[in-house]
């Protein structure tokens, strides 16, 4: 099974790079969003030292972590935005095979880049448990992100326009990681920040790599959660996608 998916892979990444013009500008084109992510939180620093408590390093180390962990998580599950157009076709199957966007990978070497650099500009004091979760923190943001992409772009299967609806958790939810959780207030925070999760992509993670006690007073052990909400983001998306996939009715194109 799975040296048939990476033969499939392969297929599609040669068939996809086969116009290597178009391919590279595409490429480049998508990773200009990393630019245009972090610059929309920074332009905030034109006009203040701090960001809600949050000086320029520690907000920037913020907003690189919840780049990173999108630009993964859209460069597996970001198809599945397209989930509501298989659907209306009777063309799921297709996209159950296997529909892989090679070329946001610009978009992650480029996150990565700047996820590097926020850490080395934040002045982590490294330890083998930092050095661990600087590891983890990221994956943890794009298994959650890819959750999301799963849970709300199966919403599809009822709602064939719930294009919007779904991108105002995952596009959303990425720029609300981007930003201390300390910006938000009230329902709002704990809706997204806690709810959905959102929190544990950047906020929690940061405060852990920094050494930060959280100005909110939540527990230290908070930034070492990722993991486990990700993973609980997983399953919950699992039970909603199989519970869309038997709702759908496949037309056997």
């Amino acid at each position: 099974m799975v040296e048939t998916y990476l033969h499939l892979l392969r297929a599609t990444v040669r068939a996809q790079s086969q116009y290597r013009l178009s391919f590279a500008v595409d490429a480049v084109g998508t990773s200009f969003g990393v630019l245009l992510d972090v610059v929309s939180v920074l332009v905030f620093f034109r006009v203040t030292r701090s960001l809600a408590g949050f000086p320029f390093r520690e907000a920037f180390l913020m907003a690189s972590l919840a780049t990173f962990g999108f630009a993964l998580a859209d460069l597996v599950a970001g198809n599945v935005d397209l989930l509501r157009f298989n659907v209306r076709t009777g063309r799921l199957d297709a996209l159950l095979v296997l529909d892989f966007a090679p070329r946001r990978l610009g978009r992650v070497v480029e996150s990565l880049v700047v996820y590097a650099v926020g850490l080395g500009y934040a002045g982590v004091g490294w330890s083998p448990a930092r050095a661990l979760l600087a590891v983890l923190a990221p994956l943890s943001g794009g298994v959650l992100y890819g959750a999301l992409f799963v849970a709300f772009g199966s919403v599809a299967f009822w709602w064939i326009e719930s294009a919007e609806f779904a991108n105002g958790f995952t596009y959303g939810g990425r720029d609300f990681a981007a930003y201390p959780l300390t910006v938000y207030s009230g329902l709002f925070r704990r809706l997204f920040g806690y709810g959905l999760g959102f929190a544990f992509v950047s906020y929690y993670p940061a405060l852990a790599l920094l050494g930060r006690a959280d100005p909110l007073h939540g527990p230290d052990w908070l930034g070492w959660c990722a993991p486990l909400v990700a993973v609980a983001a997983a399953l919950a998306a699992g039970g909603v996608w199989r519970l869309g996939v038997r709702h759908y009715r496949s037309t056997g194109s």
